[in-house]
């Protein structure tokens, strides 16, 4: 049974990375067409990655007594909820309404709470050897449908517009995509058996929780402060600014995009693979470290290339080692808690990079309004990532998690 819950959970996460992908090349280029500009796309989303976190945040830490499987299927109903919204209005209240309640993805990237449910109940049903391993996997797969998502999101919109439909309508399509996904997601987790739910113990139980944390909450605030400002940095880029920096420095088409952002999240999730025969010789802590360090200076070198060429290869090569941190960092994160504080731990992160990433955004529009301040994103990101690695380095370099103990 729990066989078929691994299974099930792989699949439901490589679809839920395909329908992120799917919408993030366009969502930018579709609030633009319906007349947002730059500052107010960057404010939506950060309304919408400061509702998530609200959500995210109640759905999470309270997953292992509400039940995960339940928790894995009000998800599911929100990321439909904003698909649908997106689709019947463009009125900027509404809109900001549905992105603050309901999952949508401006970044390719996972939001919701999806991941810490599903990152607490694989811990459960796999060993510590294998945890790592299954981590980068998890991702491969969800960076191959991320990159899956964005190439046919881009190509779909070029066809509709082909054919003779007007942007707006073409990107509305996309976004039924999107909220079919959500449907789709909803009819999988309701397969998935009692094997993923926490069997907590008597002292669990009786333990006084701030968050859903007892023991390991002194470690999970301060993981939760660092990955704060990782996330915050990461806001500045995400896949739809990105795509939008191309489209207008080099106007770039939907299609183009989506092949670019295709490639990347390829390499990505191969990088993510890459990283468990690394762990495996230095460590999770300086995996982690070791490859994002490089990774943001390439970062920083993309707007200073002098062409298209070289802008896209820079970017493909920082793909190429930028996911390594991630498999580790949730292995990480799962190893050093407590049995009955996964999901909550994996909740309370992953809303402080919510968190910290909700500003983000807003901050990069107005970056992108201004001709002086345009590159300015890449350089302020790629700088706070590498301050928040040598922090990581230093706090946590000594806590070993169980599979690392005797090294």
């Amino acid at each position: 049974m729990a066989h078929k819950d691994i299974w099930i959970l792989f699949f439901t996460r490589s679809l839920r990375l395909f329908f992120y992908g799917f919408l993030s090349v366009i969502l930018a280029l579709y609030l633009s067409e319906i007349g947002l500009s730059a500052g107010l796309i960057g404010l939506l989303f950060t309304f919408t990655l400061a509702g998530d976190a609200a959500i995210t945040l109640w759905l999470t830490t309270s997953a292992d007594t509400f039940g995960r499987k339940r928790t894995l299927l009000i998800g599911a109903l929100l990321m439909m909820f904003a698909g649908v919204v997106f689709i019947i209005t463009d009125n900027l209240l509404i809109l900001i309404a549905a992105a603050i309640i309901g999952v949508l993805s401006p970044s390719g990237n996972e939001i919701g709470p999806f991941l810490s449910v599903e990152q607490a109940a694989f811990t459960q049903l796999l060993p510590d050897t294998q945890r790592t391993r299954a981590f980068a996997w998890y991702n491969l797969a969800g960076s191959f449908s991320t990159a899956l998502g964005a190439l046919t999101s881009g190509g779909l919109a070029q066809v509709l517009i082909a054919k003779g439909l007007d942007q707006v309508a073409a990107y509305r399509i996309v976004l039924l995509g999107y909220a079919m996904g959500g449907f789709i997601l909803f009819a999988l987790f309701l397969l998935l058996s009692k094997e993923i739910e926490l069997k907590p113990s008597a002292e669990s139980r009786s333990a006084p929780r701030l968050l859903g944390l007892h023991r390991s909450r002194a470690t999970v605030f301060q993981l939760a402060g660092l990955f704060a400002l990782d996330a915050f940095a990461g806001g500045l880029v995400i896949q739809s600014m990105l795509s939008y920096w191309f489209h207008i420095k080099y106007g770039l088409p939907a299609g183009v995009l989506g092949s670019i952002f295709f490639g990347a999240n390829i390499l990505a999730g191969i990088s993510a693979l890459l990283a468990v025969r690394l762990a495996r010789q230095i460590g999770l802590i300086r995996t982690m470290v070791f490859t994002h360090i490089p990774s943001n200076f390439l970062l920083m070198l993309v707007p200073l290339m002098p062409g298209l060429s070289l802008a896209i290869i820079v970017l493909l090569l920082r793909y190429s080692i930028s996911q390594m941190d991630v498999p580790t960092r949730q292995s990480y994160t799962m190893a050093v808690v407590a049995p009955d504080e996964r999901s909550a731990a994996s909740g309370v992160t992953t809303i402080a990079r919510s968190i910290g990433a909700v500003f983000s955004p807003a901050l990069s529009g107005l970056f992108l309004t201004s001709a002086l301040l345009f590159n300015l994103p890449f350089f302020l990101a790629g700088g706070l990532k590498i301050a928040y690695d040598l922090l990581l380095y230093r706090k946590f370099v000594t806590l070993k998690p169980p599979e690392e103990a005797s090294v």
